[in-house]
Parts: structure tokens; sequence; C-alpha cells
């Protein structure tokens, strides 16, 4: 996947927006204001495109484990986010787009039941 059809598959999400809360290279994806996606513009730029997604512990562990291209959060807590690292692996578009959805699900379980019932009705 490249940075379009990622960008295009994190906003088409319910109630997803986009922005530049760090810097003018770290592009997130929040929903209802969490995050569940980062992707540093900078590091696409220079030939290393990566994006990190929020994961359920175990799985997070269970993911690294089984990829070599998908490793602990750069610069995040590493028992919760994991870094993809796409130009490392074959990681197949259909399998990028599960662990994009993990991540949006991963926020959306841990916001309280009145945020997630006014997404609903977004």
């Amino acid at each position: 996947m490249d940075i379009e059809q990622i960008r295009d598959y994190c906003l088409s999400k319910n109630g997803v927006s986009e922005d530049f809360p760090f810097d003018e290279h770290t592009l997130v994806f929040k929903v209802l204001g969490k995050m569940y996606a980062l992707i540093s513009l900078k590091k696409w730029e220079q030939g290393e495109p990566a994006i990190n997604l929020k994961a359920d512990p175990e799985y997070a562990l269970e993911l690294r484990a089984s990829h070599s291209c998908i490793r602990a959060g750069y610069h995040m807590n590493k028992k919760h986010w994991n870094t993809l690292y796409l130009n490392e692996g074959a990681l197949q578009s259909d399998f990028i787009k599960t662990l994009i959805d993990h991540s949006y699900n991963m926020v959306v379980k841990g916001m309280p039941k009145k945020m997630q019932e006014n997404l609903k009705n977004i």
C-alpha cells in the first residue's frame, strides 16, 4: 500500500480525523480525538515507509514474533504500539488493513460507552 491508500483507508473509518499535533512531519489519525495511527512523512520521503498502530499487548508480541518487519512502536509505548516497516517485508494490503482495523477497534473499545454510542451516530 502506498501512503495515499493508507491515508484514504484510515480516513474512511467512522469518526476519524487527521492532524499534525507533534510536528509538521508526523501525520496522526484520531478517532474522536484518540490516536490510532501515526505516519512519519519524513520517513516516507526518505524511502522508509512505516506506520505506527495500536495493538492488544499479547497480539502485539505475536505480530512481532511472526513478522520481522513489525517491531515495537518507534517512540511509542512498546507494550501497546507496533511499527510496521513497509519496505522490509511482504505485508499484503489486506493484512495492513486488518491491523489498521485492529488499532481503530482497540481505541474505540477503550472509550467510555457514551463516546462509543456517539460514534455510532456519526
